[in-house]
C-alpha cells in the first residue's frame, strides 16, 4: 500500500519507522518530513497546515491511507477532507480534535462526566480573569485554551506572575488567538504520567506508559520545552493505578466523546498527575505526544500499520499487539539557546547504527562539497535505546549520544533521574 505520514518531526520519523516493518506497506511518503526521515520516506516538500495541497496529492498519487500526526491538521480537519475524497486517515475528526483542541472544552466535557480533573474557572474576559487571581489559592495554572505548541501552560506561584500570565496571553497575545479565551485551575501536586491509548470508539487500548522532562534544564529547571527526553515505562504507574484509569478516566473519556457525538478514532493522549487523592487528567492530545511515541513504538510488539488501520475502520478488537515488557530511553540532542535562540545550518554526524535514532529538526544542504543533514530546528534529534532494565536502557542512550556530534549541540545529562529513584524507593 502506498501510505503518507503528515508531519516533519521525531515523533514522524518514530511513526514511518514502524510503519516500514509492516509487510502490507509498500512505499511512505511525508509531507513534510525532514533531512533524516529522507532516508526512510519520500519527502515531499508540502506542509502539514496546507490541506488543500495535501488532499490533492493524496489524489493525484492515489494514495491507500494517511496518517495524520500533528495537532493543527487534526483541529483544522484534515481527516474530515481526505475522508470526503474517499481517503482513509488515521486521526480524530476536527470534531473529536476539540479535545485538545479547545482546553475549556475538554474540561467542560470532564465535569460533566464525572472525569477527575483539577477544579477549574473559563475566562473570556481580561478584566473578569484578572479579578480572580487576586485571591485565588496559590499556586495557580493559567492556560491559553487552544492550540500553543504544547507550550502555552503558565505555573504561577505569586500574584504578580498570575498578573503577568494573564497579561502575556491574554493582551500581549503571545499565543495568538488561542489565548482568546483561559483555564485558570487548581495547582495539582505528584507525579506526573504520560499514556497514549489506540481508541476506535469502541475499544480502548491504551500502550505502555511513559514519563516527559520537559524542562530544558537538569534538575528540571529552566524554561519549558516540547520534550528533552523520556523513559518508558513510568515507574510510578503501576498496575493498580492502570486499572484506576482505565475505570474512572480512559473509558468515561471515549464513552462522554460518544455522547457528545465525537466519537475518537486515533490516538488518545492522557496527560495524568497522580495525587493523593488519585490519577487525575491534566490535558488531553489527539494525537501521539513528541518525544513520547519515540520511546513507545520502539516497545510495540505487533503491526502499526495494521493497527492503525483498524483503528480507522472500527475495529481495534480484532488486532492483537502488545508492549515488551522492557526500558526505553530517549534523549533529545538540541540546540544550544533552544528553546529561544539558537543557530541553524551545522553538520550533523550520525554513528553508522542509528536506526533508533529519530531525526527532529534537520534539512539535507551542502557542506565542504558534500549532501548532508544540516540543523534546522531548535530540537534536533532524539537517541533512543531499549534494554531489560531501565538503567541499561538510559546508559545505552547515552553511549549512542555520544556518537552523535553538531556543533552547538546541549542536552541534558539526567534523563531517566527521577524514573530511576522512584524504582529505588
Amino acid at each position: 500500500m502506498k501510505i503518507a505520514v503528515i508531519g516533519g518531526g521525531g515523533r514522524e520519523h518514530a511513526i514511518i519507522k514502524s510503519l516500514k516493518k509492516s509487510p502490507e506497506v509498500e512505499s511512505i511518503y511525508a509531507l513534510p518530513g525532514n533531512g533524516g526521515i529522507a532516508e526512510d520516506a519520500e519527502c515531499i516538500p508540502i506542509g502539514a497546515l496546507d490541506l488543500d495541497e495535501i488532499v490533492k496529492f493524496a489524489n493525484d498519487e492515489a494514495l491507500d491511507y494517511v496518517v495524520v500526526a500533528p495537532d493543527d491538521p487534526l483541529v483544522m480537519g484534515l481527516v474530515d477532507r481526505l475522508a470526503e475524497a474517499g481517503i482513509p486517515a488515521f486521526g480524530p475528526t476536527a470534531a473529536a480534535a476539540q479535545i485538545e483542541g479547545s482546553k475549556a472544552f475538554a474540561k467542560d466535557l470532564m465535569k460533566k462526566y464525572g472525569i477527575p480533573t483539577a477544579e477549574y474557572e473559563i475566562f473570556k474576559d481580561v478584566r473578569k480573569a484578572a479579578a480572580y487571581v487576586e485571591d485565588c489559592k496559590l499556586p495557580v495554572v493559567i492556560k491559553a485554551d487552544g492550540l500553543a505548541l504544547g507550550k502555552g501552560v503558565i505555573i504561577a506561584k505569586t500574584r504578580e506572575e498570575a498578573r503577568e500570565g494573564i497579561a502575556t496571553i491574554m493582551e500581549e497575545k503571545k499565543f495568538g488567538s488561542s489565548g482568546d479565551t483561559v483555564v485558570i485551575e487548581e495547582f495539582l501536586e505528584g507525579p506526573e504520567v504520560s499514556v497514549l491509548a489506540f481508541t476506535d470508539g469502541k475499544t480502548m487500548r491504551p500502550m505502555v506508559s511513559s514519563m516527559d522532562h520537559k524542562r530544558a534544564l537538569d534538575g528540571d529547571e529552566g524554561l519549558n520545552t516540547g520534550g528533552m527526553g523520556t523513559v518508558a515505562p513510568n515507574p510510578y504507574y503501576t498496575k493498580e493505578i492502570a486499572d484506576e484509569c482505565m475505570k474512572r478516566i480512559f473509558l468515561p473519556t471515549m464513552h462522554a466523546m460518544n455522547e457528545e457525538g465525537r466519537t475518537f478514532r486515533g490516538c488518545l493522549y492522557f496527560g495524568l498527575m497522580l495525587t493523593k487523592d488519585g490519577p487525575k487528567v491534566i490535558e488531553y492530545n489527539s494525537r501521539f505526544g513528541d518525544p513520547e511515541t519515540q520511546v513507545v513504538l520502539p516497545l510495540l510488539d505487533g503491526d502499526l500499520f495494521e493497527i492503525m488501520r483498524a483503528t480507522t475502520e472500527g475495529r481495534l478488537d480484532e488486532v492483537d499487539f502488545s508492549f515488551r515488557e522492557e526500558s526505553a530511553c530517549c534523549v533529545v540532542a538540541a540546540s544550544d539557546g533552544y528553546p529561544v535562540s539558537y543557530r541553524k545550518g551545522f553538520k550533523v554526524t550520525l554513528p553508522k547504527e542509528h536506526d533508533q535514532i529519530f531525526i527532529a529538526g534537520t534539512k539535507l544542504g551542502e557542506k565542504d562539497g558534500e549532501i548532508c543533514q544540516l540543523t534546522s530546528g531548535g530540537r534536533v534529534l532524539g537517541v533512543t535505546e531499549t534494554a531489560a532494565t531501565l538503567p541499561e536502557a538510559i546508559e545505552k542512550a547515552y553511549a549512542k549520544l555520544a556518537e552523535v556530534h553538531f556543533e552547538n549541540m546541549y542536552y541534558r545529562k539526567d534523563i531517566g533521574k527521577r524514573a530511576l529513584e522512584a524504582l529505588s524507593e
